[in-house]
């Protein structure tokens, strides 16, 4: 039975990668695997066919056929988050029906490039909302550096108060602190209902933001398991010993995040760690060289040896 997203999801949603073969093909062996390798790492749910997961690439068969797939290996562990963000409302309408059919918690939609007023981004996602009714849940996405559709604060509380669907806000705004401390201040100042926030940006931000009262974390990191963890000391209280964990992992996180790129260097990671068979990228996509291989081995090796000094056990794979 699907787990559904609501206004107190928390935690870690990891946005997970596609895997291809070295052709480039679906590689849903892979995906089996890539599921168990997030579910052992302690995500709280999944993000499919994110700005990460490359769906633009997929056909809209291999999507259902990628959504179909995993979902089925999760079985309801989790709530999982499917991607319908697209042109046409009416396409997204049935990307998003087909995903709730076969057992989504929920949906995610970003803004359509070209709506630039708050008008016109109030009216888009309110005709969103009627397309797809009460009873499919929704993640809003905001994400400008890539959508180019900037949603000012007053705007996503009016989204929230005409909008009951909404059930969760991605907030990836850059920078965006104060707004996320405005988003979540306004239940108390504005008697807006209070919807779950979680950040995304590869999580460069994450014990501000977590500081600032995010629910939790949306990205793609090939070492969930450190946000996972991150998570849990912020909720217990050790924000300190949360935050000293994440330093020791930032330089890898940063490299990451490189735009345009940081789709090949996370997958890289994730094969080295054993969880998908190939770094491919589908084409026209970013390849790794000789030099970034090493680039990559002296940053893995510097983590290695700093979470040893400080006394962490090496994560799977590392």
């Amino acid at each position: 039975m699907a787990r559904l997203i609501s206004e107190e999801s928390k935690g870690v949603f990891v946005i997970m990668a596609t895997p291809f073969t070295d052709e480039g093909a679906l590689d849903l062996q892979s995906a089996d695997r890539l599921t168990e390798f997030y579910l052992e790492e302690g995500v709280h749910g999944f993000t499919l066919l994110g700005v990460m997961g490359e769906a633009p690439k997929l056909s809209l068969e291999e999507q259902a056929a990628f959504t179909d797939h995993v979902l089925k290996r999760i079985d309801g562990r989790v709530p999982v988050i499917v991607g319908v963000s697209n042109p046409g409302i009416d396409n997204l309408a049935a990307l998003s029906r087909s995903a709730m059919d076969r057992g989504a918690g929920g949906v995610m939609v970003a803004g359509m490039p070209g709506l630039k007023t708050d008008e016109q981004v109030e009216a888009y996602f309110e005709a969103v909302g009627d397309r797809l009714g009460a009873d499919i849940p929704i993640c809003l996405q905001d994400y400008p550096p890539t959508t180019t559709v900037h949603m000012s604060v007053a705007v996503v509380n009016r989204l929230i108060a005409k909008l009951p669907q909404l059930r969760m806000f991605k907030h990836e705004d850059c920078p965006g602190h104060r707004k996320l401390s405005r988003l979540r201040e306004a239940p108390e100042t504005g008697g807006v209902r209070r919807v779950s926030i979680l950040t995304g940006n590869n999580g460069l931000y994450v014990p501000q933001e977590l500081a600032r009262g995010a629910d939790g974390i949306m990205t793609g990191f090939a070492f969930p398991g450190m946000l996972v963890e991150v998570h849990r000391l912020f909720e217990n209280g050790r924000a300190g010993e949360a935050e000293d964990l994440f330093d020791l992992y930032l330089p890898v996180l940063r490299h990451e995040q490189q735009i345009g790129f940081g789709l090949a260097l996370r997958k890289e990671v994730l094969r080295r760690r054993g969880a998908i068979a190939s770094a491919k990228a589908r084409d026209p996509g970013p390849r790794m060289d000789a030099s970034d291989h090493a680039e990559m081995d002296g940053l893995l090796d510097r983590l290695r040896n700093k979470l040893a000094a400080a006394g962490h056990p090496l994560p799977a794979g590392l």
